[in-house]
């Protein structure tokens, strides 16, 4: 029997599967990120405006 298209849609949804993975990393990494950028900045701007007074 020929089963070339059974190969040919197990290989796409690994895939698929695959790219699902990695974008799921990447925007946990943004996510992340982003928070930490935040609270740097918070700490930043609270610290200037106790030296100032």
């Amino acid at each position: 029997m020929d089963y070339t298209i059974y190969i040919v849609l197990a290989v796409l949804a690994i895939l698929f599967f695959m790219a699902q993975g990695m974008n799921r990393k990447k925007k946990k990494d943004r996510k992340s990120r982003r928070f930490m950028e935040g609270y740097r900045q918070e700490n930043h701007n609270r610290s200037k405006e106790g030296k100032k007074s």
